[in-house]
């Protein structure tokens, strides 16, 4: 399957199948995707498999009200896409993959939609492996492991490692120090002003990360009961209506993706942008607007591993101990890919991960 280059436009449309996109960088063809649905259930769901050449292919479950099945397979050809080069960038013996289920959680949730799914996953026999996502919890997994043994980060009580997002929050916030240190020669974000964007699973745990380590926290989310939450659990914290273009010094996007656009990233007063959202740039142009302005990206596949790595954890027997020193290791990661002002942090990691998947491709 071919994904072509994107076009470095603003108003890109979502192309309606899987050949000659548009909205793709020039890259490896996904190996496979397959479209699943259960009518009974009423579960319509999409996986894309991008490569296996380091492993079975691991990526989450993302439930969510997606406008139409071509808005879905965009969002999950570009998920998948993005956690091949997760993985490779940290070291883990895992592929790319990804899911989507088309539909408001909050509405069609069910226990028998969940055991659809699992049974659509387990057709691949073992080539995908399933996770939480937004819209999906570690509950939904252990109702999803009825129908497959390929899931992971169910309950503690189920055998598994449980929610991912204190150890994707722990990789961000790790990112943002090392981030820090590349900018102001320590890594140390005490009195500086850091604006989260989406204080949802892992949003909320980066919060109290920074709070701890004496930032000043600006949060903005579209749900009020989940702010008003965070305000009573984080008096100091501010609500505002937006933080992309606030007066900050680090924009930590931790929603959906694509905020980074041409005109965002030129009204960002930001110097660092490093936050757990995926897909955060609308293309890959936008880095260089932002490298134009001196303001470092860290690029979201690397600072967001914290959560696959966790999984990769539970699938290898590692202790918690364990799994939480290789996501405070995501630091170093993001220290070597900054090391080299000169080269975009996009490169840097794109050629590390490329690295790794071509020595994978020779053995």
């Amino acid at each position: 399957m071919s994904v072509l280059a994107s076009s470095h436009s603003d108003d890109i449309e979502l192309a309606s199948g899987v050949f000659d996109r548009p909205d793709f960088a020039d890259d490896a063809p996904h190996e496979q995707v397959v479209f699943g649905c259960d009518e009974p259930s009423g579960l319509r769901a999409i996986i894309g498999i991008h490569s296996t050449k380091l492993g079975p292919a691991l990526g989450g479950t993302r439930f969510y009200p997606y406008r139409s099945e071509q808005e879905a397979l965009s969002d999950v050809l570009r998920l998948s896409r993005g956690m091949t080069y997760k993985a490779a960038v940290a070291g883990l013996r895992l592929g790319g993959g990804k899911a989507v289920i088309i539909g408001d959680p909050d509405r069609i949730k069910t226990t028998e939609l969940l055991e659809a799914h699992g049974r659509f996953i387990d057709t691949l026999g073992g080539r995908y492996i399933t996770a939480g996502d937004v819209g999906t919890t570690s509950e939904d997994m252990d109702i999803i492991g009825r129908q497959t043994t390929h899931v992971t980060a169910r309950t503690a009580a189920e055998g598994g490692s449980g929610d991912t997002a204190p150890l994707t929050a722990l990789g961000v916030f790790h990112a943002i120090l090392a981030a820090a240190e590349s900018v102001w020669g320590q890594p140390d974000v005490s009195d500086r002003t850091v604006g989260v964007e989406g204080t949802g699973k892992v949003g909320r745990y980066l919060v109290g990360l920074l709070t701890d380590a004496g930032a000043r926290v600006s949060v903005c989310d579209v749900s009020t009961a989940v702010t008003d939450r965070l305000r009573d659990e984080f008096p100091a914290v501010s609500v505002i209506d937006r933080v992309i273009d606030a007066p900050v010094d680090i924009y930590a996007p931790c929603a959906l993706g694509a905020t980074l656009t041409d005109s965002s990233a030129q009204s960002l007063t930001a110097r660092i942008v490093c936050g757990a959202a995926n897909n955060q740039l609308l293309h890959p142009g936008v880095e260089n607007v932002l490298h134009e302005r001196g303001v470092v990206w860290v690029p979201d596949y690397v600072a967001n591993a914290g959560g696959l790595i966790q999984i990769a954890g539970e699938l290898d027997n590692a202790t918690r101990e364990q799994s939480t020193e290789r996501v405070i290791a995501v630091g170093e990661t993001v220290r070597t890919i900054l090391r080299d002002r000169g080269v975009l942090a996009g490169r840097a990691a794109h050629d590390l991960a490329r690295a790794r998947l071509r020595t994978a491709a020779l053995q």
